[in-house]
C-alpha cells in the first residue's frame, strides 16, 4: 500500500467503512442491530460503511465500544515498522471542534492504542464511558489540564501524567489561554 495516500481523507473513510462492515459481520450484527445497540442511526452507519461519511470522534467511540474493539481497529494498517509524525495521523474532532485526537499507530493492537490530543484554550471535552476495564494514561506535553474522574478533579502541568479507570464518564478541561497538547495511551488489557 502506498504510504503517500494512507491518510488521504477518502482512503481513511473507505478503510473505516470496510473495517466497520467486516467487524459488524464477524459479530453477526445487522446495521440496524448495531444502530439500535449504540444509539447511532442506521442511515449514518450505512454511509460510514460505504465511505460516504466523515464520522465524529463520539460516533467512532460508540461504534468501537458497541463492537467491543479498540477505536484503532476501525482504520488500522498492517506493517512491520511504523512512524507516527505529528499531524500526519488520522484526526478525529469533537462535534464542537474544541478537542482533536490524532491516532498515532495503526498496528491493529487489541491491547492498547495511542493518541495525541489537542484541547483548545478555555475549553472542555467530556468523554463517554469506555467499556469496563479500560484504563487511560494521559501525559500533558504542553500547557495545563484538569481531569475530572468520579467527581474528583486533578490538576496537571506540563509533563505530568495521570492514569485512571475510564469505564465511566470523565472530563478534560483546559483552564489556560494556551493549547493543551496531550499524549494518551488507552489500555484494553483488563476488559471484562
Amino acid at each position: 500500500m502506498n504510504s503517500d495516500n494512507l491518510w488521504d481523507e477518502d482512503q481513511v473513510g473507505k478503510r473505516v467503512g470496510t473495517k466497520l462492515r467486516n467487524l459488524r459481520s464477524m459479530k453477526g450484527l445487522s446495521i440496524e442491530g448495531l444502530a439500535n445497540h449504540i444509539g447511532v442511526s442506521k442511515l449514518t452507519l450505512g454511509k460510514i460503511e460505504r465511505g460516504e461519511a466523515n464520522p465524529t470522534l463520539s460516533v467512532l467511540w460508540k461504534i468501537a465500544s458497541g463492537l467491543s474493539v479498540p477505536l484503532t481497529s476501525l482504520f488500522s494498517v498492517e506493517s512491520d515498522v511504523l512512524i507516527s509524525r505529528k499531524k500526519e495521523g488520522v484526526q478525529f474532532n469533537s462535534s464542537d471542534k474544541v478537542f482533536i485526537v490524532e491516532h498515532m499507530f495503526n498496528n491493529n493492537s487489541q491491547s492498547f492504542e495511542m493518541f495525541r490530543g489537542y484541547l483548545q484554550p478555555f475549553s472542555e471535552y467530556e468523554s463517554e464511558a469506555h467499556p469496563l476495564g479500560v484504563v487511560e494514561y494521559v501525559t500533558v506535553m504542553s500547557g495545563s489540564l484538569k481531569v475530572e474522574v468520579r467527581g474528583n478533579t486533578y490538576v496537571l502541568q506540563q509533563h505530568d501524567s495521570i492514569c485512571f479507570k475510564a469505564d465511566n464518564e470523565h472530563k478534560y478541561i483546559n483552564p489556560s489561554s494556551e493549547l493543551a497538547e496531550l499524549h494518551f495511551t488507552i489500555s484494553y488489557q483488563n476488559i471484562t
